[in-house]
């Protein structure tokens, strides 16, 4: 049987399946014909399957203009052989089919069209991660503001910096303090997981960077100084870089970036170049280190010798924010968030082995995304309102410039798939934007005051917001609307983080209180 025969086939299979009765509207796709009886719009339209690398899989064929997604799925399933049935978005020109065909392309497509549609089908993750609901603890021991919040790479720790000039390590099995680290003298304002898990560094307002044993919470060595003023934030060497994590990049207000050798405690190379301060740094995984200051650019960096490769010019205003497509591939490293387990298992492997899983799952997500695939993308937010989405290893010029908010943006984040960017600000509202193209997708309205931050959880799926409002707010992405209401801070949220193993979010504030939140 020919490949289009074969579709055909399908077609007519699913056409059989009983179908729900439902009431007649105008705009859906049935319609009556002159003796007043339903019929089918049996209209098709050719076309063709795309995959995200842009390779299209076998010949056009036809297929119902009201197509629905579900079928789709169903269609595509026998086209591409997805034997492990794994679910797809299916995109054209763009936009998501997230009905039917028909109400995504519309009416025009019919006449104006004279080549096969091109429906591009996207992989979606295969786990699930639950909505968190409740609030199942609420741990004190602060004396100031919680600052910042952050699980570490496989989940099994969980970390808090403070105003109280302490870092604090939290049992996530009883939900208990567990150790209390001192070695500060001003507010904690940054912390950083080791992509391999086994170190925690802290920066603070004061220029030190301290590290720390996660298993005993004593510091590993002494506090690593040459910093003139704060340190504004923390990157780690990525892990298939880097099996040992022995390198450590600290970003601060005297508008230079130190990396340290965290095995002899010294610093390994000064980068200087910024002439106002720095207010962020990330580590790429092509080996280039990303530096947003104050001086309205974006720096970009080799980092095996300092190099200044080029500048990332646009903003108007301070550049407050970075992130990077691959962060959560090389936050989580060699551990895979769509295994539970990560959490309970000990790891066993060698520095080499992980490095290799590592290497592995960033080299999988780099390849995904069509045109501007095959190269991490990042994205700055500013002061000015603005975002800029960058292929920054390859060009200085931007993909895409992003407007819509209408005050500073303080926090951007790409999804684990990469697909969507969400945006934090201070207009009190969250908004998505496609992680390939900078296109906007919509607004989270829900917060009545300023966003402070968001977290993915590691399906994609969900996002949990932050805000001055003193509540957290989760969103069902999918549906672009508000999921839950999460109230219970007496004051303002600054921090919140999803574990990698999607079992909890955890939150703190101005109320000095840590809350862990569950499904």
């Amino acid at each position: 049987m020919s490949f289009k025969g074969l579709c055909n086939l399908r077609l007519k299979n699913i056409s059989r399946k009983a179908m729900p009765k439902r009431k007649l509207d105008a705009k859906e796709d049935r319609q009556r014909d002159d003796g007043g009886e339903e019929k089918q719009d049996e209209r098709r339209i050719q076309c063709i399957f795309k995959s995200e690398s842009g390779e299209t899989d076998g010949s056009p064929f036809e297929l119902p203009i009201n197509i629905s997604k579900d079928k789709l799925q169903l269609v595509c399933d026998a086209v591409i052989k997805n034997d492990e049935k794994v679910p797809y978005a299916f995109f054209v020109n763009g936009e998501e089919i997230r009905e039917n065909l028909l109400k995504t392309v519309g009416e025009d497509i019919l006449t104006k069209t004279e080549t096969a549609v091109e429906i591009v089908y996207q992989p979606q993750a295969v786990f699930r991660v639950r909505a968190v609901t409740r609030c199942t603890s609420s741990l004190e021991g602060h004396a100031d503001a919680v600052l910042y919040v952050a699980f570490s790479p496989n989940g099994r720790h969980l970390a808090s910096g403070s105003g109280d000039s302490t870092v604090r390590l939290w049992d996530i099995y009883t939900e208990t303090p567990q150790f209390r680290c001192k070695g500060h003298q001003h507010w904690v304002l940054c912390l950083a997981w080791s992509p391999d898990g086994r170190k925690l560094a802290s920066g603070c307002k004061g220029g030190k960077v301290c590290l720390w044993n996660p298993e005993t919470g004593k510091e590993i060595c002494r506090s690593l100084t040459g910093h003139t003023d704060y340190i504004s934030a923390l990157a780690w060497k990525p892990l298939h870089l880097d099996p040992e994590s022995r390198y450590l990049a600290s970003s601060s207000k005297d508008r230079t970036v130190r990396i340290w050798d965290v095995m002899t405690f010294k610093t390994h190379m000064v980068i200087s170049g910024h002439s106002a301060h720095i207010s962020f740094v990330k580590w790429g995984g092509s080996n280039l280190i990303y530096t947003a200051s104050h001086d309205r650019t974006v720096k970009v960096w080799r980092a095996s010798d300092g190099v200044f490769c080029r500048n990332l010019d646009g903003h108007g205003h301070w550049v407050n924010t970075l992130a990077l497509s691959t962060d959560y591939v090389m936050r989580t490293g060699a551990f895979d968030p769509a295994n539970a387990k990560i959490v309970h298992d000990e790891v066993t492997d060698s520095p080499e082995e992980l490095s290799k899983k590592a290497k592995a799952r960033y080299d999988a997500v780099v390849a995904t995304g069509g045109e501007n695939g095959g190269f991490e993308r990042l994205v700055s937010g500013s002061d000015d309102a603005t975002m800029y989405l960058w292929r920054p290893e390859d060009s200085k010029k931007a993909i895409a410039r992003m407007t819509g908010h209408q005050k500073p943006v303080n926090e951007v984040k790409f999804s684990p798939d990469t697909r969507i960017i969400a945006s934090a600000s201070f207009d009190k509202f969250v908004k998505l934007w496609d992680g390939f193209t900078g296109k906007f997708i919509t607004t989270l309205r829900g917060h009545v005051n300023m966003v402070y931050q968001v977290s993915w959880s590691a399906d994609s799926r969900l996002l949990v917001s932050s805000s001055k409002d003193s509540t957290l707010k989760v969103w069902k992405v999918e549906a672009r609307e508000l999921m839950l209401d999460l109230p219970g801070h007496a004051d303002e949220v600054f921090a919140v983080d999803w574990s990698p193993d999607g079992q909890r979010v955890v939150s703190g504030g101005k109320d000095k209180v840590l809350k862990i939140w569950r499904s």
